[in-house]
């Protein structure tokens, strides 16, 4: 069993009967989420998870092994560990985090309250079929995650140096991502709770327009917000921006308690 990285591990902050289900990205950590359930905590007296998904935080060699379906059964243990401690839950998540908070609210109902969803891939950049996906992964392992120089993309540079993720993309992973987005694009109609879509301006890796493809088929949300952010790139719980999405969050929150 391999160990978790240090400062990655998953996190639990006790506070009032509303949880709050922090769910990181594709190759992160819950690292990236604890700044933000740390805030939530604080101004709201919320409870806090942060969830640790399937092959994430330890190698990249795990995470080829994890399926979709191990991300979303991680998502349901969490779901699972704060009913007992909540009566309403709220699910929060960061790019595939992000996407599934959309795609898991479909079968928590009744007791998820709200999603909020930052960065949220609609699609992947270069749309292939998973089948080919995993077939390439035979021939290459992993590809790079961007092109330019570390920390490019990145506007809070000392955020980026106390970053942790994986620092390729595991290709067998990204077919898996592919089968996710499907089964999440499938379930958008049928997502009936209140969401709130972040997005970055700056985000060059998940390009801003994911988010209006994503606010488009929410066709049956009882209420959909969709805010931007600039001066951040991708991971907008660490980046420069990162308090503006924090209170974005909370307010949305607090809004969604308050017609209760």
């Amino acid at each position: 069993m391999s160990n978790i990285i240090p400062t990655t591990e998953p996190f639990f902050l006790q506070g009032n009967r509303t949880g709050i289900l922090l769910i990181h990205g594709f190759t992160g950590t819950p690292k990236e989420m604890r700044w933000m359930g740390e805030y939530l905590n604080r101004e709201l007296g919320v409870t806090c998870l942060g969830v640790r998904l399937t092959g994430h935080a330890t190698r990249p060699k795990d995470m080829i092994r994890s399926r979709w379906s191990d991300w979303t059964a991680s998502v349901e243990d969490g779901y699972n560990l704060l009913r007992g401690a909540t009566d309403n839950i709220y699910l929060v998540g960061l790019s595939m985090g992000g996407a599934l908070s959309l795609l898991m609210s479909t079968r928590f109902e009744p007791r998820v309250k709200g999603v909020v969803a930052m960065s949220a891939p609609y699609e992947m950049k270069e749309e292939r079929p998973a089948w080919q996906i995993r077939l390439f992964s035979y021939f290459k392992t992993y590809i790079r995650k961007d092109k330019g120089e570390p920390g490019t993309g990145w506007f809070d540079k000392d955020a980026f140096k106390e970053h942790i993720s994986y620092p390729l993309n595991p290709i067998r992973s990204a077919a898996e991502l592919e089968i996710l987005l499907e089964k999440m694009r499938a379930a958008l109609p049928k997502v009936t709770v209140p969401v709130c879509l972040i997005h970055s301006k700056d985000d060059d890796y998940v390009l801003p327009e994911n988010m209006e493809h994503i606010y488009a088929g929410l066709v049956n949300a009882s209420d959909k917000t969709k805010l931007y952010v600039t001066g951040s790139g991708h991971v907008v719980t660490r980046d420069a921006a990162r308090h503006q999405v924090f209170e974005m969050a909370r307010d949305f929150i607090q809004r969604i308690e308050n017609q209760s």
